[in-house]
């Protein structure tokens, strides 16, 4: 711990607490000095959850206690003047996704961690998933063919459920993980039609299909009130198609509050029945699924402060995500389909 970046955390809410704070004290590499929160009942519970952390009043004071760097878990409405003034006291940033209202937004952030010398980066954490990590790892051993189409889903059954306003919304809050995994995996696009639909001031339901410049189309979807959630990847490829039915574990580990500190080697590891499979017709073939890291991503940024890396997820790819963004809420306001 001698050479550990000293980071902190703004923002002790649902985000905060359960998939910041745990992922930042297991990271080795990482000396976790505390939270910035004015709430009382979030001060007892970072005392009572992470009793070597102190609570901060502001930035300004983290920065003062020794920060180097920050992560920023607070509604995305507050996303990016949090990380200008987290920038412009000098400190690395990690902001939670979605990382800004708007790409006009985004690319402001980003410019002026460039002017500041700082580093920034967005916690793109479901590139860390195990079925996408296996997905990867399938086309690039040509297990079944090259892509064709892509189908993505983020979906739930929760008609109760408010959309809220924390992630401004399922096209924000899921689209950026879908949007970041389809152009990750695909490449550039180069147009965008989506189908929004909501039952307040924040959409709960979204269709979003991306033609990338390869060829692919990608066709993702997100929904709190999907009564059939469809299967969370169904990919087509030359020679076959692979499908994996339900969600990475992790998120759910986080939520019954075991950590990777606490799992170690179990961390992220997929029991055999979730694994996905490779169909031709009929005949389906079960493969092994890569396991869950998203306890790399703060060791990683980590590095990257320390000069021995590179940043987990370079600010410009979630500019050209929030750019597709941008464009799919105005392909659902014209019904048209938008040139990127």
């Amino acid at each position: 711990m001698s050479d550990a970046v000293r980071f902190g955390l703004v923002g002790y809410g649902s985000g905060g607490r359960t998939f910041h704070a745990p992922l930042i004290a297991s990271a080795a590499n990482i000396e976790f000095l505390g939270v910035v929160t004015t709430n009382d009942e979030r001060r007892q519970q970072l005392a009572e959850q992470h009793p070597t952390a102190a609570a901060f009043d502001s930035i300004g004071a983290l920065a003062e206690a020794g920060a180097e760097a920050v992560a920023i878990s607070t509604p995305v409405t507050t996303h990016a003047d949090l990380a200008l003034e987290a920038i412009g006291h000098g400190l690395h940033v990690v902001c939670d996704k979605p990382f800004t209202l708007t790409a006009e937004r985004a690319r402001e952030v980003v410019a002026a961690a460039k002017a500041k010398g700082v580093l920034l980066s967005v916690y793109q954490n479901r590139r860390y998933d195990s079925d996408f990590r296996t997905l990867r790892r399938l086309i690039d051993d040509g297990q079944f063919g090259t892509v064709r189409r892509f189908e993505s889903r983020f979906e739930r059954w929760a008609p109760e459920r408010k959309p809220g306003a924390a992630g401004g919304g399922t096209l924000l809050d899921f689209g950026s993980h879908l949007v970041d995994q389809a152009l990750l995996l695909n490449g550039p696009a180069v147009r965008a039609y989506a189908e929004v639909r909501g039952s307040g001031e924040l959409d709960d339901d979204f269709f979003l299909a991306l033609h990338h410049v390869n060829g692919v189309e990608s066709h993702l979807w997100g929904s709190w009130r999907q009564g059939a959630p469809g299967p969370r990847y169904r990919v087509a490829g030359t020679t076959g198609t692979f499908v994996v039915a339900g969600v990475d574990s992790q998120e759910a580990a986080l939520k019954a509050g075991r950590s990777p500190a606490a799992l170690g080697d179990e961390w992220g590891v997929e029991p055999e029945a979730n694994w996905g499979h490779i169909y031709r017709g009929d005949d389906g073939t079960r493969v092994r699924s890569e396991r869950g890291r998203w306890d790399l991503y703060y060791p990683a940024f980590a590095a990257a402060v320390r000069g021995e890396g590179p940043l987990p997820v370079d600010p410009a790819d979630v500019v050209r995500n929030m750019t597709v963004l941008d464009a799919a809420r105005e392909s659902a306001r014209s019904g048209q389909t938008i040139r990127l």
